[in-house]
This record gives structure tokens, sequence and C-alpha cells, in this order.
């Protein structure tokens, strides 16, 4: 057999960061009583939600819904450790670069898993932003 026939060491080939993002489920959740909410279906087809808490301006808590892979688990609990404790505009400088690097062995070909959690971040910090301005639209979810 050609070594390059060989199947990859899935373990073997990703750092543990990854694997622990990627298999790491106690954070999928859906909160009720929620200052920011959003939801983002990506081109593959993975739909990502997010459901965020503050307290004040901080983000106390992030927990997400997933249908998809694992690298999008995997990229939905790095942006939870990420932004988790951070002031809420803070959150906003998040990046797919910072999310694949936070990550280490994010495969290039599921870059865009990291594109959907961030996308998905920013509709549910828009909408915690504009829950604020307009408190009574939480009423209403």
């Amino acid at each position: 057999m050609d070594p390059s026939d060989e199947p990859l060491d899935f373990l073997q080939n990703h750092s543990l960061t990854f694997l622990e993002m990627a298999f790491r489920h106690d954070r999928r959740e859906r909160l009720e009583k929620i200052d920011g909410y959003g939801k983002k279906t990506g081109d593959c087809g993975d739909t990502v939600e997010f459901f965020m808490v503050l307290k004040g301006d901080v983000i106390q808590s992030l927990s997400y819904d997933i249908n998809g892979c694992l690298n999008t688990n995997a990229c939905c609990n790095a942006v939870i450790d990420l932004v988790e404790g951070k002031i809420l505009d803070a959150a906003w400088d998040i990046t797919p670069e910072q999310l694949a690097s936070y990550l280490e062995t994010l495969p290039a070909d599921h870059f865009h898993c990291a594109e959907l959690v961030v996308g998905t971040l920013y509709l549910t910090l828009s909408d915690a932003v504009s829950n604020r301005r307009s408190p009574w639209k939480k009423m209403y979810r």
C-alpha cells in the first residue's frame, strides 16, 4: 500500500485544542431569557444558533445549537472561549482567522465553518445591541 493512500489518523493530525473544542458539548443548549440571539445557515448547509446572556456590558454566557459538522462544533466552542467574560464591544473584534489560529488545526477546506460561526456571532451581537436600545423587544421572542 502506498503511504499516501493510508487514511489520516484524525487524532494525530489535530491539536489538543481542536480536539477538545470539537468534542465538547456542554455548552450546547438553548437558553431562555436571553439578551442576544443569532441564527445563520452557511452555504455548506450547516446551521448555527447562539444564545447570549449579558451581565451589564459583559458577556456572561454564550451557548449554541448546531446542525452541522465536527469542525463547526469546534468553531462554536472556540468562539465561546474567546468572548465569554469580555465586554460586548470587544466581541466585534473576533475574526474567522482568529478562530482558525485558536484551533491550530482547523482544516483549510473547512475555514468556511469559522466564517459561519463568526457571522452568527455578529448577528447575536447585533441583536443584543438592538435589545439594549429597545428592551421591550425581548418580551416578544
